[in-house]
Parts: C-alpha cells; structure tokens; sequence
C-alpha cells in the first residue's frame, strides 16, 4: 500500500501554503516524492515552507501571489511549467474566514471579500491548472468545511459558509467536466483544526445573531480538542495519490464526528 502513495516525478502546487494545513501537507507531499510549489502571500511564512521541504532532501518552489488574481495565478503556474515542465497536482487550500456577524451588520464589501477570496480564487486556481493537468491528468483537492456543509450553527458566519457551500458544488461539477481528462476532484471538509486561521477571523456581536439552543462542542473522537493541519495533510495525501484513483466528485470530513454532534 505504501507504493501507492508515491509521488516521485509529480509536481504540485499548494496554495495557502504558509501555515497550517497548506503547510503541513507541502512538506508531506515533498517527503512522499512530490516537487511542491508553496504559494502564498508571505514571504516569510512561505520560506519556511520551503526550509522544511529542502531539510528532508525535498524540491520546492516559492511563488508569492493572491489567489483572487488572476494575472498573478496565471505568472505563479507559469513559473511551475518554466521550472518543472507539468503540473498533476493542486490543492486549492488558501481561504479566510473573513467577517462574521450578523446580516444586518455585515457589510456587503465583507460578505464579496470572503466570496471573491474562497470562492472566485477557488476557481481562478484551478482554471490556470487544468490546460496543464489535461495533458496527463491529475488531482484536485479543494479545502472546504465542515461550515456550510454539515454545521450551520456558527452565528455571523453567513459569508464563510456559503463560500464553502459553494466550493463544494465548484468541486462536483468540475469531477464531472474533467473525468474524461482523467483529473480527479474532491473536496475536504476540516472541522475545528488547531490553525491559525482563526486570529485573522473578525467576529462583530456574532451572540446577537445565535438561536437558542444552538450546540457548541468539539470532537467526541477527541475528548472535545481540535484535530491537527498533519491529520488533514495524511487525508490530501490519499486524495491526491494512487491509493484513491477511483475517487472523484466526493467531499470527505475531516472532524472526529464533530459536525454531527453540532450541525
């Protein structure tokens, strides 16, 4: 079974890669034969990405850029082709939490920042990939949520999950366009990820917009503690190796059962 997580002589491009979950899986993927291109918005952050990818012997490729950019998304594949001649791989990763309050007091500017950054940078990601997974095929691995799909009782998050909704039809609809290329897509829905994603989430008088009764509680798997960006990046790892080459079209969560016991 280890053989078919083998990734030697595939590339692949991670965005959000400077932290967290984007991080964690980068490095993984490096160790497990994949060149890794670790796209971001800070230098600093993605340096370290890349240290700890050359510090097992891996190849990586430090590409500064904004998803929600698509001249910039356009330069960063660019560079992946101009370095390693292919692409198999993407993991659609970088997103924000952005705005979270009530709708009255959400700003409309707020609520198309999250979506132009989830959603449409979703989209530009893999729309400047897939001329190049095409002539191979490929996997997609997009990072939606447990919110929008199974939980729907964080107050104020009205933004973030439909951003997240909506990356997970992107992702059906996709599996079914790009089957006959032979393109995997899939999405993962992590729920309560010990990240730091979270201190750059503006909540505004989020209890004002809470339903009494609304269930608030962690992992049962875990005694109520957040999972790790590891246990996620091991979950990309099979989306994007031979050991799930019959899986498309699919979300799978990520959460110790925690949006069942909260939705």
């Amino acid at each position: 079974m280890e053989q078919m997580y083998k990734l030697e002589g595939k590339v692949a491009l991670v965005t959000g890669a400077g932290s967290g979950i984007g991080q964690a899986t980068a490095v993984l993927l490096a160790q497990h034969g994949a060149k890794v291109a670790a796209l971001g918005r800070t230098q600093e952050e993605l340096e370290e990405t890349i240290a700890e990818i050359e510090k097992n012997d891996g190849e990586g490729l430090l590409l500064l850029a904004d998803i929600a950019q698509a001249e910039e998304m356009e330069t960063a594949v660019e560079q992946i082709i101009n370095t390693w001649g292919r692409l198999d791989i993407v993991f659609a990763n970088a997103g924000i939490n952005g705005v979270w309050a009530p709708i009255e007091q959400l700003e409309v500017e707020e609520f198309r920042q999250t979506l132009d950054t989830n959603l449409t940078g979703t989209f530009i990601t893999i729309k400047c990939a897939v001329p190049h997974l095409k002539k191979q095929g490929g996997a997609v691995v997009i990072t939606s949520s447990v919110n929008g799909t199974r939980i729907f009782s964080n107050p104020g998050a009205t933004a973030y999950s439909c951003s997240k909704a909506a990356q997970v039809t992107m992702m059906k609809m996709l599996a079914l366009e790009l089957a006959q290329d032979k393109i995997r897509v899939n999405a993962i829905c992590p729920g309560a990820i010990e990240t730091n994603i979270e201190e750059s989430t503006e909540k505004r008088n989020v209890e004002k917009a809470r339903v009494p009764g609304m269930a608030k509680g962690g992992s049962p798997l875990t005694d109520g503690k957040p999972g790790t960006a590891e246990q996620v990046a091991q979950l990309v790892l099979f989306l994007v190796s031979d050991a799930s080459n019959h899986i498309s079209g699919t979300e799978l969560w990520i959460d110790g059962a925690q949006s069942l016991l909260q939705g």
